[in-house]
């Protein structure tokens, strides 16, 4: 079949390689000039499927309106701007209740160990390097918050997840970085969990996947998707041209994927497919590690995430990047001061001195978020068109398994795990 992959982050790009591997003829649509260029850019990198869980849990209301006047809060309004988030908000509360959240986070687990399998399988095959480190530590600052981890330490037990409670002293070991002077209770330790680049991934993917003929074509924003009997078109404008809307192929397509983010919901509108899905910001700073021979242990040796700020602390081969918050409502090109104060003092308060903060690049993402947690991988009602989109801030964590389980549903095939959680119909 000829099929057409709308956007190139990496789900798009895992997407376009699972169809090509399948045979299909694959062409990709991607806004920017690049692939991975928005949400997959710069986000923690980490990889750790114990951990994904949907954003929609029990207790999660109180949670966020307590740290609504806290400095260091992990959730963030952005200002007037999330009052226009309140119906995905009011989805988002309903999803809260407890059987939904058990439902919703099966699917997820289910999804992010199998990622996991696919990643290392791709990654084996195709031998690609992409600043792999093993081990996720998860700091507990205070007895306080070790008594609150006990629920999802018995989690990773249930999930068969392999894990250990460390103190504080056997926490250094594992990362001899930690700095000595910041109050450390306990850690959670996952040793095979790890982190790695996600953005350099996607291009080492890109050119595995062009080399099987998948056609990348950059600078076109799909404005919408016109489904007739003899196949799909898609209307395209070139951004760095004319602006001119115009059918970009005149042989039709057979099938059309949508992994365009939080735009998908415009594309799609036409179609009268609905879409509850909006962008939650997130902030990252990544700076290079100081080079000196008396540091022998300067910096994080893998992934770490403070589990007070909610916070992740990652090793990207000799860059160090800090990443978090959530923010509701918010713009693209303004930065919350106080969430970047947040993640440069949890980076001060493990490795102070470590990164050169002269060159640090600061990077804010919009996550396409559902309101229950799960990203739509399937069809979408529409003949020929499908999805794959809504994963939040768990897109590397997913994104291969996802591609693997779309592939699959499209060339007829039962995909290796239950995908029911995953479908479009939850969400009416």
């Amino acid at each position: 079949m000829r099929v057409a992959v709308i956007g190139a982050g990496i789900v798009g790009v895992t997407t376009a390689h699972e169809l090509s591997a399948d045979g299909h003829e694959v062409t990709v649509f991607e806004r920017n000039g690049a692939v991975a260029a928005e949400t997959s850019f710069a986000n923690a990198g980490v990889l750790a499927p114990g951990y994904v869980t949907p954003w929609a849990a029990p207790g999660m209301t109180a949670k966020v309106l307590k740290q609504l006047w806290q400095p260091h809060a992990a959730v963030r309004f952005g200002g007037w701007n999330a009052f226009a988030q309140l119906p995905w908000l009011w989805r988002w509360f309903r999803a809260c209740r407890r059987e939904v959240h058990l439902r919703n986070r099966t699917a997820m687990q289910a999804l992010a160990h199998y990622s996991r399998e696919r990643l290392q399988a791709l990654a084996g095959e195709l031998r690609l390097d992409y600043e792999r480190a093993d081990g996720y530590l998860v700091l507990l600052r205070s007895e306080r918050e070790a008594r609150a981890a006990q629920p999802g330490i018995a989690l990773l037990g249930e999930l068969g997840v392999a894990h250990a409670l460390v103190d504080a002293e056997q926490a250094r070991r594992i990362e001899p970085g930690l700095n000595d002077a910041t109050a450390l209770h306990a850690a959670i330790h996952l040793p095979h969990d790890g982190v790695g680049n996600c953005r350099l991934f996607a291009h080492l993917l890109k050119a595995e996947s062009q080399r099987r003929g998948v056609d990348y074509r950059f600078d076109r924003d799909v404005q919408r998707i016109e489904a007739k009997a003899g196949g799909i078109s898609l209307a395209v404008s070139r951004e760095r041209h004319d602006g001119d809307t115009r059918v970009e192929d005149p042989r039709p397509f057979d099938a059309v994927v949508v992994c365009g983010g939080v735009r998908s919901a415009r594309v799609l509108a036409p179609l009268k497919v609905r879409l509850p899905i909006a962008p939650v910001y997130g902030y990252s700073v990544t700076a290079p590690l100081r080079q000196h021979e008396s540091h022998a242990h300067i910096g994080p040796r893998s992934a770490l995430m403070d589990e007070r700020y909610k916070v992740a602390v990652s090793r990207l081969g000799q860059r160090v990047r800090v990443a978090g918050s959530a923010e509701i409502g918010g713009s693209p090109g303004t930065h919350n001061p106080k969430a970047l104060a947040t993640l440069y003092r949890v980076l001060d308060d493990w490795f102070p001195g470590a990164a050169v903060m002269a060159q640090a690049q600061v990077w804010k993402g919009a996550r396409p978020m559902l309101p229950d947690g799960p990203p739509i991988v399937g069809a979408s009602g529409v003949p020929g068109v499908w999805l794959n989109l809504g994963h939040g801030s768990s897109g590397w964590a997913l994104s291969c398994g996802s591609a693997r389980v779309l592939a699959d549903q499209i060339g007829g095939r039962a995909p290796a795990i239950d995908a029911g959680g995953l479908q479009l119909a939850r969400l009416h």
